[in-house]
Protein backbone atom coordinates (compact mmCIF):
# COMPACT_ATOMS: atom_id res chain seq x y z
CA UNK A 1 0.00 0.00 0.00
CA UNK A 2 2.62 2.77 1.24
CA UNK A 3 5.11 1.71 -2.30
CA UNK A 4 2.01 2.07 -4.31
CA UNK A 5 0.92 5.12 -2.94
CA UNK A 6 4.12 6.89 -3.46
CA UNK A 7 4.95 5.19 -6.06
CA UNK A 8 8.38 3.96 -4.34
CA UNK A 9 10.54 1.24 -6.19
CA UNK A 10 9.70 -2.12 -5.43
CA UNK A 11 13.21 -3.50 -4.40
CA UNK A 12 14.89 0.12 -2.60
CA UNK A 13 17.44 -1.86 -0.76
CA UNK A 14 18.94 -1.89 -4.03
CA UNK A 15 18.40 1.94 -4.80
CA UNK A 16 22.40 2.44 -3.52
CA UNK A 17 23.72 -0.35 -5.89
CA UNK A 18 22.50 -0.65 -9.12
CA UNK A 19 22.83 2.83 -10.29
CA UNK A 20 25.43 3.42 -13.29
CA UNK A 21 23.67 5.68 -15.82
CA UNK A 22 20.37 5.79 -13.15
CA UNK A 23 18.90 9.61 -12.60
CA UNK A 24 18.42 7.56 -8.49
CA UNK A 25 14.76 9.71 -8.65
CA UNK A 26 11.74 7.70 -7.71
CA UNK A 27 9.21 8.01 -10.00
CA UNK A 28 5.85 10.27 -8.89
CA UNK A 29 7.80 11.26 -5.64
CA UNK A 30 11.08 13.00 -6.03
CA UNK A 31 13.22 15.53 -4.53
CA UNK A 32 16.56 17.88 -5.35
CA UNK A 33 17.96 21.32 -5.23
CA UNK A 34 21.28 22.66 -6.42
CA UNK A 35 24.56 22.85 -4.83
CA UNK A 36 26.18 25.82 -4.68
CA UNK A 37 29.51 26.23 -3.91
CA UNK A 38 32.29 25.23 -1.15
CA UNK A 39 31.66 27.36 2.06
CA UNK A 40 34.77 27.73 4.61
CA UNK A 41 32.52 26.20 7.42
CA UNK A 42 30.74 23.09 5.65
CA UNK A 43 28.94 22.41 2.32
CA UNK A 44 25.87 23.84 0.76
CA UNK A 45 23.17 25.16 -1.45
CA UNK A 46 21.55 27.98 -1.61
CA UNK A 47 20.02 30.47 -4.07
CA UNK A 48 22.11 32.68 -6.29
CA UNK A 49 22.54 36.31 -4.98
CA UNK A 50 21.64 35.60 -1.62
CA UNK A 51 23.23 36.71 1.50
CA UNK A 52 24.62 33.61 3.57
CA UNK A 53 22.15 33.56 6.47
CA UNK A 54 22.86 33.84 9.59
CA UNK A 55 23.07 30.33 11.59
CA UNK A 56 21.48 29.79 14.76
CA UNK A 57 22.84 28.72 17.84
CA UNK A 58 22.20 25.21 17.58
CA UNK A 59 23.47 21.86 19.59
CA UNK A 60 26.32 20.14 18.54
CA UNK A 61 26.24 16.52 18.29
CA UNK A 62 29.60 15.27 17.46
CA UNK A 63 30.49 11.95 16.34
CA UNK A 64 33.81 10.86 17.74
CA UNK A 65 35.04 8.68 15.03
CA UNK A 66 37.93 7.23 16.42
CA UNK A 67 38.89 6.27 20.31
CA UNK A 68 42.33 5.65 21.58
CA UNK A 69 43.34 2.76 23.37
CA UNK A 70 43.70 4.42 26.61
CA UNK A 71 39.87 5.49 26.13
CA UNK A 72 41.47 9.04 25.41
CA UNK A 73 39.85 11.27 22.59
CA UNK A 74 41.28 11.35 18.94
CA UNK A 75 44.85 12.59 17.95
CA UNK A 76 46.47 14.94 15.47
CA UNK A 77 46.10 11.67 13.14
CA UNK A 78 42.38 11.35 13.52
CA UNK A 79 42.09 14.89 13.01
CA UNK A 80 43.92 15.05 9.88
CA UNK A 81 41.92 11.79 8.63
CA UNK A 82 39.15 13.74 9.20
CA UNK A 83 40.20 16.51 7.31
CA UNK A 84 40.82 14.28 4.26
CA UNK A 85 37.73 12.68 4.45
CA UNK A 86 35.77 16.06 4.68
CA UNK A 87 37.87 17.04 1.13
CA UNK A 88 36.51 14.13 -0.43
CA UNK A 89 33.36 14.49 0.30
CA UNK A 90 33.14 18.20 -0.51
CA UNK A 91 35.09 17.29 -3.79
CA UNK A 92 32.77 14.39 -4.42
CA UNK A 93 29.17 16.63 -3.71
CA UNK A 94 30.23 19.36 -6.29
CA UNK A 95 30.87 17.25 -9.14
CA UNK A 96 28.13 16.95 -11.78
CA UNK A 97 27.22 13.68 -11.83
CA UNK A 98 27.72 12.49 -8.35
CA UNK A 99 30.08 8.70 -7.91
CA UNK A 100 27.62 6.97 -5.43
CA UNK A 101 29.77 3.89 -5.46
CA UNK A 102 33.08 6.48 -4.09
CA UNK A 103 30.13 8.28 -2.19
CA UNK A 104 29.16 5.30 -0.73
CA UNK A 105 33.02 4.25 0.10
CA UNK A 106 33.56 7.33 1.85
CA UNK A 107 30.80 7.68 3.96
CA UNK A 108 31.21 4.36 5.12
CA UNK A 109 33.96 5.40 7.18
CA UNK A 110 32.12 8.00 8.82
CA UNK A 111 30.75 11.54 7.78
CA UNK A 112 32.69 14.59 9.39
CA UNK A 113 30.00 16.92 11.22
CA UNK A 114 29.67 20.62 10.62
CA UNK A 115 27.95 21.98 7.41
CA UNK A 116 25.53 20.21 5.06
CA UNK A 117 27.71 17.24 4.19
CA UNK A 118 25.82 14.77 6.69
CA UNK A 119 22.21 16.04 5.29
CA UNK A 120 23.91 15.91 1.54
CA UNK A 121 25.18 12.70 1.80
CA UNK A 122 21.82 11.26 3.30
CA UNK A 123 19.39 12.21 1.01
CA UNK A 124 21.99 10.75 -1.66
CA UNK A 125 22.64 7.65 -0.32
CA UNK A 126 18.43 7.29 0.27
CA UNK A 127 17.81 7.83 -3.59
CA UNK A 128 15.94 10.83 -2.41
CA UNK A 129 18.29 13.12 -4.46
CA UNK A 130 19.32 11.89 -7.38
CA UNK A 131 23.27 11.87 -8.90
CA UNK A 132 22.66 14.06 -11.02
CA UNK A 133 23.54 17.81 -10.04
CA UNK A 134 21.48 19.41 -11.89
CA UNK A 135 18.19 18.20 -11.06
CA UNK A 136 18.70 18.53 -7.78
CA UNK A 137 16.90 21.80 -7.68
CA UNK A 138 14.08 20.29 -9.74
CA UNK A 139 13.64 17.41 -7.51
CA UNK A 140 13.42 18.61 -4.38
CA UNK A 141 11.14 21.51 -5.37
CA UNK A 142 8.53 18.95 -6.76
CA UNK A 143 9.16 16.61 -3.66
CA UNK A 144 8.52 19.77 -1.34
CA UNK A 145 5.32 20.71 -2.88
CA UNK A 146 3.98 17.18 -3.24
CA UNK A 147 4.63 16.41 0.25
CA UNK A 148 2.58 19.75 1.19
CA UNK A 149 -0.25 18.37 -1.05
CA UNK A 150 -0.40 15.19 0.80
CA UNK A 151 -0.90 16.82 3.85
CA UNK A 152 -3.65 18.85 2.80
CA UNK A 153 -5.18 15.94 1.75
CA UNK A 154 -4.76 13.58 4.20
CA UNK A 155 -4.30 16.01 7.97
CA UNK A 156 -6.52 18.59 7.12
CA UNK A 157 -10.08 17.98 9.43
CA UNK A 158 -13.05 18.22 6.64
CA UNK A 159 -13.51 21.26 8.61
CA UNK A 160 -10.74 23.21 8.02
CA UNK A 161 -10.56 22.28 4.20
CA UNK A 162 -14.51 23.09 3.83
CA UNK A 163 -13.00 26.73 5.28
CA UNK A 164 -10.23 26.74 2.69
CA UNK A 165 -7.33 26.89 5.36
CA UNK A 166 -4.47 25.65 4.21
CA UNK A 167 -2.30 25.38 7.70
CA UNK A 168 -3.05 22.11 10.14
CA UNK A 169 -2.22 22.71 13.36
CA UNK A 170 -1.19 20.06 16.44
CA UNK A 171 -3.57 20.71 18.85
CA UNK A 172 -6.65 20.98 16.93
CA UNK A 173 -9.00 18.36 15.91
CA UNK A 174 -11.41 19.48 13.36
CA UNK A 175 -12.82 22.72 15.45
CA UNK A 176 -14.21 26.08 13.27
CA UNK A 177 -17.67 26.50 11.31
CA UNK A 178 -18.86 24.17 8.86
CA UNK A 179 -21.66 26.02 6.51
CA UNK A 180 -24.62 23.77 6.33
CA UNK A 181 -24.85 23.87 2.66
CA UNK A 182 -21.63 22.07 2.17
CA UNK A 183 -22.41 19.41 4.88
CA UNK A 184 -24.33 16.43 3.70
CA UNK A 185 -25.65 13.75 5.96
CA UNK A 186 -22.84 11.69 4.55
CA UNK A 187 -20.23 13.99 5.68
CA UNK A 188 -21.73 15.72 9.21
CA UNK A 189 -19.28 15.18 12.05
CA UNK A 190 -21.97 12.75 13.93
CA UNK A 191 -22.09 10.40 11.16
CA UNK A 192 -21.45 6.61 11.95
CA UNK A 193 -21.27 6.10 8.37
CA UNK A 194 -17.75 4.24 6.92
CA UNK A 195 -17.43 6.45 4.07
CA UNK A 196 -18.17 9.33 5.88
CA UNK A 197 -14.83 11.94 5.73
CA UNK A 198 -15.26 12.47 9.54
CA UNK A 199 -15.12 9.34 10.64
CA UNK A 200 -11.94 8.19 8.31
CA UNK A 201 -10.67 11.38 10.46
CA UNK A 202 -11.69 10.76 13.51
CA UNK A 203 -10.23 6.86 13.28
CA UNK A 204 -6.63 8.13 13.66
CA UNK A 205 -7.07 10.04 16.44
CA UNK A 206 -5.93 7.34 18.97
CA UNK A 207 -3.07 7.18 16.80
CA UNK A 208 -2.71 10.83 16.79
CA UNK A 209 -2.68 10.68 20.82
CA UNK A 210 -0.14 7.41 20.67
CA UNK A 211 2.48 9.35 18.41
CA UNK A 212 1.94 12.90 21.06
CA UNK A 213 2.87 10.77 23.57
CA UNK A 214 6.02 9.14 22.13
CA UNK A 215 7.46 12.04 20.87
CA UNK A 216 7.39 13.43 24.31
CA UNK A 217 9.78 10.59 25.40
CA UNK A 218 12.22 11.44 22.21
CA UNK A 219 15.79 12.15 22.78
CA UNK A 220 14.74 14.33 26.23
CA UNK A 221 18.55 14.38 27.24
CA UNK A 222 18.96 16.56 23.92
CA UNK A 223 17.75 19.96 23.64
CA UNK A 224 17.17 20.02 20.28
CA UNK A 225 14.27 17.71 21.43
CA UNK A 226 13.10 19.08 24.67
CA UNK A 227 14.20 22.65 24.65
CA UNK A 228 10.87 24.50 25.42
CA UNK A 229 11.80 26.78 22.20
CA UNK A 230 12.72 23.62 19.95
CA UNK A 231 10.54 21.50 21.55
CA UNK A 232 7.11 22.45 20.11
CA UNK A 233 8.43 23.03 16.24
CA UNK A 234 10.24 19.46 16.25
CA UNK A 235 7.54 17.24 17.64
CA UNK A 236 4.67 19.16 15.20
CA UNK A 237 7.26 18.28 12.45
CA UNK A 238 7.93 14.66 13.23
CA UNK A 239 3.52 13.99 14.81
CA UNK A 240 2.89 15.36 10.74
CA UNK A 241 5.41 12.73 9.43
CA UNK A 242 4.37 10.10 11.46
CA UNK A 243 0.69 10.67 11.01
CA UNK A 244 0.96 10.83 7.68
CA UNK A 245 3.25 7.62 7.26
CA UNK A 246 0.10 5.84 8.76
CA UNK A 247 -2.08 6.92 7.03
CA UNK A 248 -0.97 5.86 3.81
CA UNK A 249 0.29 2.71 5.38
CA UNK A 250 -2.70 1.44 6.69
CA UNK A 251 -1.65 -2.22 6.86
CA UNK A 252 0.81 -0.99 9.43
CA UNK A 253 -0.39 2.31 10.37
CA UNK A 254 1.63 3.56 13.52
CA UNK A 255 3.79 1.57 15.27
CA UNK A 256 5.89 2.46 18.48
CA UNK A 257 9.60 3.01 18.09
CA UNK A 258 9.10 4.53 14.39
CA UNK A 259 9.69 7.77 16.28
CA UNK A 260 12.99 6.89 17.36
CA UNK A 261 13.86 6.05 13.65
CA UNK A 262 12.71 9.33 12.32
CA UNK A 263 14.34 11.15 14.88
CA UNK A 264 17.91 10.79 13.35
CA UNK A 265 16.80 12.14 10.16
CA UNK A 266 15.06 14.86 11.39
CA UNK A 267 17.55 15.94 13.30
CA UNK A 268 20.48 15.89 10.19
CA UNK A 269 18.07 17.71 8.20
CA UNK A 270 16.68 20.59 10.46
CA UNK A 271 20.42 21.35 11.61
CA UNK A 272 21.79 21.45 7.89
CA UNK A 273 23.62 25.45 8.04
CA UNK A 274 21.80 26.41 4.51
CA UNK A 275 18.51 28.12 5.45
CA UNK A 276 16.60 26.74 2.66
CA UNK A 277 17.18 23.01 3.13
CA UNK A 278 16.72 23.52 7.64
CA UNK A 279 13.28 25.21 6.58
CA UNK A 280 11.49 22.51 4.48
CA UNK A 281 13.37 19.63 6.84
CA UNK A 282 9.68 18.12 7.26
CA UNK A 283 9.25 17.63 4.02
CA UNK A 284 12.78 16.21 3.29
CA UNK A 285 12.73 13.73 6.21
CA UNK A 286 9.33 12.54 5.61
CA UNK A 287 10.86 11.43 1.67
CA UNK A 288 13.85 9.98 3.27
CA UNK A 289 11.88 8.24 5.93
CA UNK A 290 9.45 6.34 3.87
CA UNK A 291 12.57 5.18 1.81
CA UNK A 292 14.24 4.20 4.93
CA UNK A 293 11.11 2.63 6.05
CA UNK A 294 10.33 0.87 2.85
CA UNK A 295 12.95 -1.21 3.23
CA UNK A 296 11.80 -2.61 7.06
CA UNK A 297 8.13 -1.90 7.25
CA UNK A 298 7.68 -5.93 7.36
CA UNK A 299 9.84 -5.77 10.81
CA UNK A 300 6.52 -3.43 12.25
CA UNK A 301 3.75 -5.50 10.40
CA UNK A 302 1.91 -8.10 12.83
CA UNK A 303 0.06 -10.00 10.32
CA UNK A 304 3.72 -11.37 9.07
CA UNK A 305 5.36 -12.05 12.62
CA UNK A 306 4.94 -15.74 11.66
CA UNK A 307 6.03 -15.56 8.36
CA UNK A 308 8.79 -17.62 7.40
CA UNK A 309 10.08 -15.30 4.37
CA UNK A 310 9.56 -11.87 5.84
CA UNK A 311 8.68 -10.12 8.45
CA UNK A 312 11.10 -9.61 12.34
CA UNK A 313 10.75 -13.51 13.24
CA UNK A 314 12.42 -14.08 9.48
CA UNK A 315 14.93 -11.50 9.79
CA UNK A 316 16.19 -12.62 13.80
CA UNK A 317 16.29 -16.63 12.01
CA UNK A 318 18.86 -14.82 9.53
CA UNK A 319 20.84 -12.93 12.67
CA UNK A 320 20.94 -16.46 14.10
CA UNK A 321 22.33 -18.42 11.46
CA UNK A 322 24.88 -15.31 10.37
CA UNK A 323 26.02 -15.34 13.84
CA UNK A 324 26.10 -19.52 13.69
CA UNK A 325 28.17 -19.11 10.34
CA UNK A 326 30.38 -16.82 12.44
CA UNK A 327 31.20 -17.98 15.74
CA UNK A 328 29.51 -21.51 16.04
CA UNK A 329 30.44 -21.10 19.64
CA UNK A 330 29.01 -18.59 20.67
CA UNK A 331 25.68 -19.23 18.69
CA UNK A 332 25.71 -23.02 20.49
CA UNK A 333 26.13 -21.00 24.22
CA UNK A 334 22.79 -18.67 23.42
CA UNK A 335 20.95 -21.03 21.71
CA UNK A 336 21.10 -24.13 23.62
CA UNK A 337 23.12 -23.76 27.03
CA UNK A 338 21.92 -19.98 28.32
CA UNK A 339 18.63 -20.01 25.75
CA UNK A 340 18.75 -16.28 25.21
CA UNK A 341 15.94 -16.09 22.30
CA UNK A 342 17.21 -13.13 20.21
CA UNK A 343 13.41 -11.88 20.59
CA UNK A 344 14.69 -10.51 24.09
CA UNK A 345 17.53 -8.56 22.84
CA UNK A 346 17.66 -8.24 18.86
CA UNK A 347 14.34 -7.31 18.07
CA UNK A 348 14.89 -3.86 19.59
CA UNK A 349 17.89 -3.98 17.86
CA UNK A 350 16.50 -4.72 14.70
CA UNK A 351 12.97 -2.69 14.38
CA UNK A 352 14.88 0.50 15.92
CA UNK A 353 17.92 0.37 13.78
CA UNK A 354 19.90 0.75 17.03
CA UNK A 355 18.68 3.78 17.99
CA UNK A 356 17.72 2.63 21.84
CA UNK A 357 21.26 0.80 22.19
CA UNK A 358 24.25 3.96 21.52
CA UNK A 359 24.14 7.57 22.07
CA UNK A 360 22.45 10.14 19.99
CA UNK A 361 25.95 10.61 18.46
CA UNK A 362 27.26 7.15 18.16
CA UNK A 363 24.16 7.04 16.13
CA UNK A 364 24.24 9.28 13.44
CA UNK A 365 28.10 7.46 12.96
CA UNK A 366 26.49 3.65 12.61
CA UNK A 367 23.56 5.05 10.30
CA UNK A 368 26.47 6.07 8.00
CA UNK A 369 27.61 2.69 7.49
CA UNK A 370 23.61 1.23 7.65
CA UNK A 371 22.93 3.96 4.36
CA UNK A 372 26.20 3.57 2.41
CA UNK A 373 26.54 -0.21 2.77
CA UNK A 374 26.24 -1.56 -0.80
CA UNK A 375 23.54 -4.58 0.04
CA UNK A 376 21.61 -2.15 2.05
CA UNK A 377 20.87 -1.32 5.36
CA UNK A 378 19.08 -4.44 6.72
CA UNK A 379 22.59 -6.51 5.26
CA UNK A 380 24.61 -4.41 7.02
CA UNK A 381 22.15 -4.13 10.50
CA UNK A 382 22.53 -7.60 10.76
CA UNK A 383 26.28 -7.44 10.58
CA UNK A 384 26.79 -4.86 13.30
CA UNK A 385 24.17 -6.69 15.44
CA UNK A 386 26.17 -10.15 15.04
CA UNK A 387 29.37 -8.20 16.13
CA UNK A 388 27.66 -6.45 18.98
CA UNK A 389 27.33 -10.73 19.59
CA UNK A 390 30.82 -11.15 18.73
CA UNK A 391 32.90 -8.54 20.61
CA UNK A 392 30.41 -9.07 24.04
CA UNK A 393 31.52 -12.68 23.74
CA UNK A 394 33.76 -13.72 26.20
CA UNK A 395 31.15 -11.92 28.93
CA UNK A 396 28.17 -14.32 27.22
CA UNK A 397 30.49 -17.50 27.26
CA UNK A 398 30.75 -17.26 31.34
CA UNK A 399 27.25 -15.58 31.69
CA UNK A 400 24.19 -17.05 32.53
CA UNK A 401 20.92 -16.03 31.31
CA UNK A 402 20.14 -13.19 33.48
CA UNK A 403 23.53 -11.94 33.22
CA UNK A 404 23.77 -11.93 29.62
CA UNK A 405 19.71 -10.83 28.93
CA UNK A 406 20.35 -7.99 31.38
CA UNK A 407 24.44 -7.20 29.18
CA UNK A 408 22.32 -7.47 25.90
CA UNK A 409 19.66 -5.38 26.75
CA UNK A 410 21.74 -2.64 28.70
CA UNK A 411 24.91 -2.93 25.48
CA UNK A 412 27.97 -1.83 26.74
CA UNK A 413 29.81 0.74 25.62
CA UNK A 414 32.21 0.54 22.38
CA UNK A 415 34.77 1.33 20.01
CA UNK A 416 32.27 2.57 17.91
CA UNK A 417 34.85 2.09 14.81
CA UNK A 418 36.39 -1.16 16.01
CA UNK A 419 32.91 -2.83 16.28
CA UNK A 420 31.84 -1.32 12.61
CA UNK A 421 35.21 -3.28 11.51
CA UNK A 422 34.20 -6.06 12.80
CA UNK A 423 31.01 -5.76 11.12
CA UNK A 424 32.38 -5.40 8.06
CA UNK A 425 34.24 -8.67 8.03
CA UNK A 426 31.39 -10.74 9.03
CA UNK A 427 30.55 -13.43 6.68
CA UNK A 428 27.04 -12.94 5.90
CA UNK A 429 24.53 -16.26 6.38
CA UNK A 430 25.02 -18.96 3.38
CA UNK A 431 22.32 -21.59 4.48
CA UNK A 432 19.01 -21.11 3.29
CA UNK A 433 17.77 -23.51 5.84
CA UNK A 434 16.49 -20.87 8.84
CA UNK A 435 17.06 -21.70 12.81
CA UNK A 436 13.55 -22.24 14.27
CA UNK A 437 13.01 -19.77 16.65
CA UNK A 438 10.41 -21.89 18.84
Amino acid sequence: MLRRKLNLPDSPRNVLSDRPGNSGSVPGYELGEELEMLHPHGFGWTNEGETEPVEEEREEVNVRTRVNKDGSGPNLKNFLEEDEKRSDLEYELIQEEINLEKLQRIASTGIPDGGSLRATTWKLLLGYLPPARDLWQKVLSENRLKYSKLKDEYLLSPSRLSSGEKTPSLDEHGDGPLRRRDVSDEDHPLSLGETSVWHKYFEFTEIAEQIDRDLQRTHPDLKFFSSSGQKKKTQESMRNILLLFAKLNPTTHYVQGMNEVLAPIYYVFSTDPVEENAANAEADSFGCFVRLMSDSVDHFCQQLDNNSSVGIHSTLSRLQEMLKVNDEELWQHLEFTTKVNPQFYAFRWITLLLTQEFEFNTILRIWDSFLSHPSGVQDMLLRVCCAMLIHTKSRLLTGDFVANLYLLQHYPQVDIEYLLQVARDIIPETSTIRVSLD
